[in-house]
C-alpha cells in the first residue's frame, strides 16, 4: 500500500499558490489541487519531511493541516475531480471513464493516480502546446521525469521512432507503464533512475519538472542533445525565468519561444 500525505493550506493568497507549488515540488510533492481559497498538496509518506515543510510554511506564513490518505482513497479523490483536458484541436487527455473527445487530432487516456502530468497543470498544458510546434517524425526523444508518461505517449503519436522515458519514482514508473500499455505504445522504453547515464544523444529532450531539478541537471539535459536538437523545459515560475536565461547563455543555447500560463514559463530551446 502506497500511503500519501495530504497537506492542505486552507487560506492563502492566490499569488502564493504557484510559489508554494514550485517550492513543494522541490521537496518531492507530486500532486496538487487548487481550491477556492487554498491549496492541497500530496506526497508519498516515504518522502514526507515534516521539518522541511514546517520551515517552508513558516517562511511563507502559511498554516497547514495534515491528513494521511491511502492509495484507494486517493484514487477516489482524483476520479471525482479529474476532468478531460483539451489543448486546442491538437490533443485531448482524458481518463478511461470519460467519453471520447471529438474534434482533436490526438487523444490520450491516462490513469494519473499520484503521478504528475495529466495536462491540468499549466506547465504540462504548455508542454503539450509546444510539442505541436516540434517535428517528432523519426526523432529520438528523452523524456526526463516522465510522471504519467503523457509526454512520451504524445511523442510516439507524433512519430518519434525511439523514446526513453525516465523517472526516479517507482510509483510514477508503474503508472507510466500502465498508461503506455493502455495507449498501445511500442516505442517507449521506461527507466527508473536517480542519476541517469546515457551513451547516446537525442534529437528532442523533454523536461517538465521543477526549477531545482532542471537547474541541477542542466548539464546532463544539454549534454543529451544532438547537434541542432530541441530542448523543451517547463516547471519554472516567471520570477525564476532569469535562471534559465543565464543557463542558456552559459551553454550557448538559443531560446526559440517562451510560453506563459498562470505565472509559469515553458521554454523551447535549440542548440
Amino acid at each position: 500500500m502506497n500511503d500519501y500525505v495530504q497537506i492542505e493550506f486552507p487560506a492563502i493568497p492566490a499569488e502564493l499558490k504557484d510559489i508554494l507549488i514550485a517550492e513543494l515540488s522541490a521537496q518531492g510533492f507530486e500532486g496538487f489541487e487548487e481550491t477556492e481559497d487554498g491549496l492541497k498538496a500530496f506526497i508519498t509518506s516515504a518522502l514526507y519531511d515534516e521539518k522541511a515543510l514546517q520551515e517552508l510554511a513558516g517562511e511563507r506564513n502559511a498554516g497547514f493541516n495534515k491528513t494521511i490518505i491511502g492509495e484507494t482513497n486517493w484514487n477516489e479523490v482524483w476520479e471525482a475531480n479529474f476532468e478531460p483536458v483539451i489543448v486546442d484541436d491538437f490533443v485531448a487527455v482524458r481518463a478511461d471513464f470519460h467519453k471520447p473527445v471529438a474534434g482533436v487530432t490526438h487523444e490520450i487516456v491516462v490513469t494519473p493516480k499520484m503521478s504528475f502530468g495529466t495536462g491540468h497543470h499549466a506547465t504540462t498544458f504548455m508542454m503539450l502546446q509546444q510539442m505541436r510546434e516540434v517535428d517528432f517524425k523519426d526523432k529520438r526523444v528523452l523524456d526526463f521525469g516522465t510522471g504519467t508518461g503523457l509526454l512520451a505517449i504524445l511523442a510516439e503519436r507524433l512519430g518519434a521512432k525511439k523514446i526513453i522515458a525516465i523517472d526516479n519514482d517507482e510509483w510514477s514508473i508503474e503508472n507510466a507503464k500502465e498508461n503506455i500499455k493502455n495507449n498501445g505504445c511500442s516505442s517507449i522504453m521506461l527507466q527508473k533512475a536517480d542519476s541517469p547515464q546515457m551513451d547516446e544523444t537525442f534529437d528532442i529532450v523533454l523536461a517538465n519538472i521543477n526549477r531545482n531539478v532542471i537547474v541541477g541537471n542542466f548539464h546532463f539535459l544539454t549534454s543529451q542533445l544532438a547537434m541542432g536538437g530541441t530542448l523543451l523545459l517547463s516547471g519554472i515560475l516567471k520570477e525564476d525565468g532569469d535562471v534559465i536565461f543565464h543557463k542558456t547563455d552559459e551553454y550557448s543555447l538559443h531560446i526559440i519561444q517562451t510560453s506563459v500560463r498562470d505565472n509559469w514559463l515553458c521554454f523551447r530551446i535549440s542548440c
